[in-house]
């Protein structure tokens, strides 16, 4: 063991003999298992925020268009829906033998970039939100902002604001209808923390407001009174073989099958991530490559030491060792190095998507698959250490003294 420790000491020593190029070695490790492990946070939370905001929902009903944009526009809330359907489509879907239950969402609005969302308590149900502060509405005009809506915004209960027409914050503002914050939802990790809901009452009045000039407008408004999709729950998964068919055949709707669409939108983010996972897969192979020829040029640059150390008795598997302790250095080393810089990147895809009010990523999450990431270095160093560490102890120290 005392051996072993100051076989570590010594090639540290060595290590840091050649800071050139001993530092781009470690820059080129550390930059492909920082890449590795961006690669496996991102994804990691990426699935795991499809499989939390999709859960329960079996499928999504709205204007004909992309079912890929239906899908983000009314699950995750991350593109513009295709349209508006008629609210009495939508109920004739609710009374629907194989609906156990819907949930109706009427998108168009924004405050400061979050969306405001009218719908029903069940929407809120539905992903067990709490009330942090505050209560729930019980009135048109009365909002519940999500906690990471309310951190941004600095809503809560009492406070009156404005919304604005359009998904982008720069449309004209409703200044003559205000609403008012009614609660505050606790964090739930899912896409209602970044909404303001609403009862889909208070949408319908801030426009009908803004377009009748009279009762009779405003009753025809009413009866002209529409949704942008709905949230559908089946109450048998055999209705998923014969309900979407219907929709799609039958009314001026469509239907989208999350987990299909979704299945089709990882496959295709999967190819950047897989391009990420090789770059990073490239890097470590030039790491080692050039772990390897430095550690080869150390061995005949060091003849004269390792003659030294076998004439004062260091045995062959000595100076093996402490090639191979180099090289566990630099993967050591690169393996802090290279989560951290992880992580940071991963904070940093996380800061630029809560700006554009997008998936939440965080690079404080750690993963058990990370712990292939040191694995992954110190089999990549001990790989390039190989071939030296046993050309040192083949080497014989009469013939290292001679050709010195």
């Amino acid at each position: 063991m005392k051996n072993i420790a100051n076989s570590a000491r010594l090639a540290w020593r060595y290590l840091w003999a050649r800071p050139l190029a001993s530092a781009l070695n470690l820059l080129l490790l550390t930059l492909g298992l920082a890449a590795i492990t961006m690669v496996l946070l991102v994804r990691a939370q990426i699935d795991r925020a499809f499989e939390r905001d999709l859960a329960g929902i079996d499928v999504v009903v709205g204007a004909k268009g992309s079912p890929l944009q239906l899908i983000l526009a009314g699950v995750f809330h991350l593109d513009v829906p295709p349209g508006n359907v008629a609210l009495a489509d939508v109920q004739a879907l609710a009374a629907h033998p194989q609906v156990a239950r819907l949930i109706p969402l009427s998108v168009g609005d924004s405050y400061r970039g979050f969306r405001i969302v009218g719908t029903t308590p069940d929407y809120l149900a539905h992903y067990g939100a709490t009330i942090a502060a505050g209560r729930g509405w019980v009135a048109p005009m009365q909002a519940v902002a999500g906690a990471q809506v309310a951190r941004a915004a600095g809503l809560e209960p009492g406070a009156r604001f404005v919304g604005t027409h359009g998904l982008g914050g720069n449309g004209h503002a409703h200044g003559d209808h205000p609403y008012e914050v009614a609660g505050v939802l606790a964090p739930c990790g899912c896409v209602l923390d970044r909404l303001i809901l609403t009862a889909t009452e208070s949408v319908w009045q801030v426009h009908e407001k803004a377009l009748a000039v009279d009762a009779e407008d405003s009753k025809a408004l009413e009866a002209e009174r529409e949704v942008t999709l709905a949230l559908i729950t089946y109450r048998s998964p055999l209705a998923a073989v014969s309900f979407p068919r219907y929709v799609n055949t039958s009314t001026p709707m469509q239907a989208a099958a999350p987990a299909v669409e979704i299945t089709r939108l990882l496959r295709m983010v999967g190819v950047g991530t897989d391009v990420l996972r090789g770059f990073g897969a490239v890097l470590l192979l030039v790491a080692g490559l050039s772990v390897f020829i430095a550690l080869w040029s150390a061995v005949r640059e060091r003849r004269a030491d390792l003659a030294l150390l076998r004439m004062l008795g260091a045995p062959p598997g000595r100076l093996a060792t402490m090639l191979i302790c180099e090289a566990l250095w630099l993967a050591v080393l690169a393996s802090v190095l290279g989560l951290l810089g992880g992580h940071l990147l991963t904070g940093l895809i996380g800061w630029m998507l809560q700006a554009d009010r997008s998936l939440p990523i965080t690079g404080w999450l750690w993963l058990a698959e990370e712990a292939w990431v040191p694995v992954s270095a110190a089999a990549v160093a001990v790989l390039a250490a190989l071939i030296p560490a046993v050309n040192a102890y083949r080497a014989d120290v009469a013939q290292m003294l001679s050709s010195r």
